[in-house]
């Protein structure tokens, strides 16, 4: 029992990192382009990551807000509005949870639609790994060696190992940055968003990411965890993931927490390396507390000695395994039309012009499908007619 103990921790352990391809963009971007402070941004993290792996006992991942993260990126938003931004997203899921409506909208989408989002978003991290991949080819193909060379050995935590050996390497390469430990708690701010914040994070960041979380965060990280778990996800239900997303938020944010919210992207990469309980998320939620109360203003710093194309290397990975996922419930066909639509439409642009192209046409498939076949029916000539107006009767012996 305590060899499996250590097994089990070690492979826990590997899959706690199986997400670092979402989470250090968007943290080092937040940290190092908009200038948010360390500690409330690596906290929210921890927090948030150590709740989620105690209440749902499998590694639900917890993930930037991508849509928003990408607006507050490229529109120079204050503080408050970022925090508005998580306060809406927040406020909208907690009452879709607390009234039982995010059920109702779950059971709306299709599967079909469900299934698209799934192959189109895991299609979306490998292309995105690819590119990441593309900064530094030589550590992308040492990453790429290291990972499949441990992968295939049993009860070995694959992605830690290959993190750390491109880490190494590129550390010998082109020297460590300077990091200074000043453990310590800092300062806590509260931010309370002004009106003017308010309209502004709601206009930039909250519209684009309400459906991207509905979908990508709710409905198919539900669906996943079923698939990946069974009977163990009995508590990753639409309701208790927006409950979560939405309390986290609301608490957090007001302190300098990122906006967040959950991914099956990240619940794939925690699976993919190893993880299957809660210690995945609790690994990870104790590593950025560590990084937040001991390294402070020099975190981005030391976030960075993490090459991008190992980190490419990972969310390859992620993407297979989140798409592959398809083959624990294959589609009938008459429902790949929807689905190859809703993949192809968030592959294009994103998850939500996906999603409501997927639903356009599993609502309207049945309907069209219906009228061409009564169409045909009647033309075909009928079986008695002799081209001549008279009927001919038809024996078979």
């Amino acid at each position: 029992m305590r060899r499996l103990s250590l097994q089990r921790f070690w492979l826990e352990l590997s899959g706690a990192f199986g997400d670092l391809g979402t989470f250090l963009p968007h943290v080092v971007a937040a940290l190092t382009v908009v200038g948010m402070a360390p500690f409330g941004v690596l906290a929210g993290f921890g927090l948030f990551y150590l709740a989620t792996g105690l209440f749902y006992a499998v590694p639900v991942a917890v993930q930037p807000m991508k849509a928003a993260s990408a607006a507050i990126l490229v529109s120079d938003m204050s503080p408050g509005s970022i925090v508005a931004c998580a306060l809406i997203v927040g406020a909208v899921f907690l009452v879709l949870g607390l009234t039982g409506a995010i059920g109702r909208l779950a059971r709306l989408v299709p599967d079909a639609v469900v299934s698209g989002l799934q192959l189109g978003l895991g299609l979306t991290l490998a292309l995105l790994g690819l590119e990441m991949m593309l900064a530094d080819w030589a550590i992308a193909l040492v990453a790429a060696g290291l990972l499949l060379a441990f992968f295939w050995v049993p009860r070995c935590p694959a992605a830690l190992l290959a993190l750390a050996g491109a880490t190494a390497l590129v550390l010998l390469r082109d020297g460590a940055p300077s990091v200074t430990f000043d453990p310590g708690l800092p300062e806590l701010a509260v931010v309370l968003p002004s009106a003017g914040d308010l309209w502004r994070g709601f206009e930039l960041a909250a519209l684009p990411q309400i459906p991207l979380t509905l979908t990508n965060a709710i409905i198919v990280t539900a669906t996943l965890g079923g698939t990946l778990f069974g009977a163990r996800a009995a508590r990753v239900t639409p309701r208790n993931l927006a409950l979560t997303t939405g309390g986290a938020n609301l608490l957090l944010a007001p302190f300098g927490a990122y906006p967040m919210c959950h991914g099956a992207g990240g619940m794939a990469a925690h699976h993919r390396f190893g993880a299957r309980g809660r210690g995945a998320p609790i690994v990870m939620g104790l590593c950025c507390l560590g990084l937040a109360f001991a390294v402070g203003s020099d975190a981005a710093a030391l976030l960075t000695m993490v090459p991008e194309a190992a980190v490419g290397c990972l969310l390859v990975a992620t993407g297979w395994e989140l798409a592959s996922a398809l083959r624990a419930r294959p589609a009938p066909f008459a429902e790949w039309p929807a689905l190859a639509a809703t993949a192809g439409g968030t592959l294009a642009v994103n998850a939500f012009v996906g999603f409501m192209l997927g639903c356009l046409i599993a609502w309207l498939w049945p309907w069209l499908r219906g009228r061409v076949t009564r169409h045909s029916r009647a033309v075909e000539p009928s079986s008695t007619d002799d081209g001549t107006g008279g009927n001919q009767s038809i024996r078979v012996s």
